[in-house]
């Protein structure tokens, strides 16, 4: 693994013709932390990861470490150690759990060694199935594995590529309850190594395994801190409970950062 590395967000702007998607965004993910982006529809969470990680064009500056990595092409910014996952997984379903990982190894390979006979399993590849405890599924196509398996699999393909963030969009959407608590806890587990920043909708999945929390408004920042900070200030409450004609999943969200068990 390489050097600990803290990503640096200041200044993020992304425009789309005349409107501002994300303008001035600025904030810090450290390795130890699971942080969260999160925001009403439209805060321009998404569009602010895309930026990063090269799906879409952002001024500003983004810098891992000593490399500034804002505008670099999307494979150079996963050599760089950035790594991103989607909504979907993206895996080869037709391929075992360990041959998806061993393809992901493979750009810190030789080609000698990519074409050639493995007689060990991989350092990075053994470490990988133990953090996602998909050691009992190597052997297995990836298209059997459940929404939650794949999911996880796909964050092992980032870790043995030695990623140095992990940059994972709304983790555990259509995850059970089950699969939920054990995505945080992997979270948790590969945090130490890796700064982790997580783009999620899920309120009490944020406020169990949130280390951190930045939350976007209009494409700003508009609060930061520990969980029990954001919960307790006040223009935080006043975005997601002040407007009366926001929309049903923002009027959930917002019931569930305030911890509230009734209905919406």
């Amino acid at each position: 693994m390489s050097q600990l590395t803290a990503l640096r967000v200041d200044g993020l702007e992304v425009k789309f013709g005349a409107f501002t998607a994300v303008g001035g965004a600025s904030f810090e993910a450290h390795p130890g932390e699971v942080h969260f982006l999160i925001g009403p529809n439209g805060a321009g969470k998404t569009t602010c990861v895309d930026a990063i990680t090269g799906l879409v064009r952002g001024t500003g500056s983004v810098r891992l470490g000593e490399d500034e990595v804002l505008g670099k092409p999307v494979q150079k910014m996963a050599r760089l150690g950035v790594g991103r996952t989607f909504q979907t997984a993206s895996v080869f379903e037709q391929l075992s759990v360990l041959q998806n990982l061993d393809i992901a190894v493979g750009m810190h390979r030789s080609k000698w060694a990519l074409f050639g006979t493995r007689r060990s399993l991989d350092g990075r590849i053994a470490e990988a199935l133990e953090q996602t405890q998909l050691e009992h599924l190597m052997h297995q196509p990836a298209g059997i594995l459940s929404h939650g398996q794949k999911q996880w699999l796909e964050i092992g393909m980032l870790l043995v590529q030695d990623a140095r963030v992990l940059m994972l969009d709304e983790p555990v959407a259509g995850m059970s309850l089950e699969e939920r608590n054990a995505t945080g806890e992997l979270l948790h587990r590969v945090k130490e190594d890796r700064a982790v920043v997580v783009v999620e909708h899920d309120m009490e999945f944020m406020r169990n395994f949130a280390s951190r929390v930045t939350v976007l408004h209009q494409g700003q920042v508009l609060s930061a801190g520990s969980v029990a900070e954001v919960q307790a200030d006040p223009k935080v409450q006043e975005v997601y409970l002040g407007t009366a004609s926001m929309a049903e999943e923002d009027a959930e969200e917002a019931a569930a950062l305030a911890g509230r068990t009734e209905e919406v």
